[in-house]
């Protein structure tokens, strides 16, 4: 491989210098300004933004409407965290899609998810029974995770290293806008028709809108790059081999903390809308506005943990967000009556921001020729940590009695993840190729 220290320094915009004239930024209202971005940057940006955009909305539409999909498909309770558990798994299958963005360029690859994603939503709509759902989910969550983690990647890549947390963050924060769609459709769940399921055949419309538009992105300038110098590997294996072996204390951290977060974070945020219906007798009306305007405002969690992160960097302020997420669930799901309010708003807000930042180093820890291979391994370890949350919930709930009570006992396991993040290398504000070096 050609030595990385001879390669020529790249900028995001090499082969773009005439874009610079049209650099600007984009008033977004409640969201705030995108960063200065060129126009082939804004271009990049929003195409990328609908992948993140229907992994939320899948993601909330089966939280929100947990009560209705177990009633309708007759899931026993007891074996409700083993049903989640098993749906969580679907985004290990993203590892094995990931690679072929690394190989055959991430474009193709985004656009190809698309449809995977679009056909295996419209077939959860028709699921007859609960294992054919669980096994719809799961399929789409692959295609979803893929997308997902491909897009950031993308994003990351084009970039200036000076705005690249705050670009992902506001990447986090339009993403989050499909928990939000989730959300509006879900106060209408006791008339729309067929329910549930209808819920499901809504997201259709606008996947089947955007995959014209996906044909309008251009591939990864850096990518690009690397297939000119012969770095881009050329076997589907390569970039799994490569992730393994090149930065190995990098690569244990940060799945550490992903794991340790989501084994807390996932069982919360899936069984909060249930725990609000049954235990606080919330109407799906009242869940629905709690998400809809509470999650507005934990949304700017993502934008201002890039903005920081970009000033004060990630490591200190990923640290700190990680550690007050827990601590705010286990108040939340102790909290009486309405304060569960002003609590769940914060612990989304620090929970989004925690996420964004770690997202962030899943892009930057990795050189260019398996990154996307390792924002998929971070989906992996994230979805391990979830089910494996989701089924101790299951397990604890037996002794307990009580899902709030099992809730808390998971979420110790989440403290342990802000003292392993002070152990990361600091990122903000340098190139890719200085913070990740191509390994021989």
């Amino acid at each position: 491989m050609t030595d990385p220290a001879s390669a020529p320094d790249l900028k995001p915009e090499t082969g773009h210098v005439a874009e610079e004239a049209g650099r600007r930024s984009v008033n977004l209202g409640l969201l705030g300004r995108t960063p200065p971005f060129t126009k082939r940057q804004r271009r990049v940006f929003w195409i990328a933004s609908t992948a993140g955009f229907f992994d939320q909305y899948d993601r909330a539409l089966l939280s929100l409407a947990l009560k209705q999909i177990q009633a309708g498909l007759k899931i026993a309770e007891a074996h409700l965290g083993a049903v989640l558990s098993v749906i969580r798994l679907g985004y290990l299958l993203a590892l094995l899609m990931t690679p072929f963005a690394d190989v055959f360029g991430r474009r193709r690859l985004l656009l190809y998810t698309v449809f995977g994603y679009t056909i295996f939503t419209g077939l959860i709509a028709i699921a007859p029974g609960e294992r054919s759902f669980a096994a719809f989910e799961i399929i789409a969550r692959a295609f979803a995770g893929a997308e997902a983690a491909i897009a950031m990647v993308i994003v990351a890549e084009e970039v200036d290293a000076a705005n690249r947390g705050w670009a992902i963050g506001l990447l986090g924060a339009v993403s989050s806008m499909g928990y939000g769609l989730a959300a509006i459709v879900f106060a209408f769940i006791n008339v729309i028709p067929y329910g549930w399921r209808g819920l499901y055949v809504i997201a259709l419309v606008p996947l089947v809108l955007i995959i014209p538009l996906r044909r309008l992105l251009p591939e990864s300038a850096r990518f690009e790059k690397e297939k000119l110098e012969g770095l881009q590997p050329v076997k589907i294996w390569q970039p799994l081999v490569q992730l393994y072996s090149a930065y190995p204390g990098r690569l244990v951290m940060i799945l550490s903390v992903a794991f340790l977060s989501s084994m807390g974070g996932n069982v919360s945020g899936f069984l909060f809308p249930k725990f609000l219906q049954e235990t606080h007798h919330w109407s799906p009306g009242n869940v629905s506005s709690l998400f809809l305007f509470g999650g507005a405002f934990g949304i700017l969690g993502s934008i201002v943990a890039g903005r920081l992160s970009d000033r004060y960097g990630r490591r200190v302020m990923g640290a700190a967000f990680t550690f007050l997420s827990p601590l705010l669930t286990i108040w939340m799901y102790t909290a009486p009556g309405w304060s569960i309010v002003p609590v769940w708003m914060l612990e989304i807000f620090f929970d989004i921001a925690s996420g964004n930042i770690l997202a962030a180093y899943s892009a930057e820890l990795f050189p260019t020729s398996y990154r996307s291979t390792a924002g998929s391994a971070l989906l992996v370890a994230g979805t391990t940590g979830g089910a494996l949350g989701l089924f101790l919930e299951g397990v604890l709930f037996r002794f307990t009695g009580s899902h709030a009570r099992a809730i808390c006992y998971v979420t110790v396991f989440w403290i342990i993840a802000p003292a392993i993040i002070l152990f990361f290398p600091e990122t903000s504000g340098r190139e890719l190729e200085d913070i990740s070096p191509e390994t021989t």
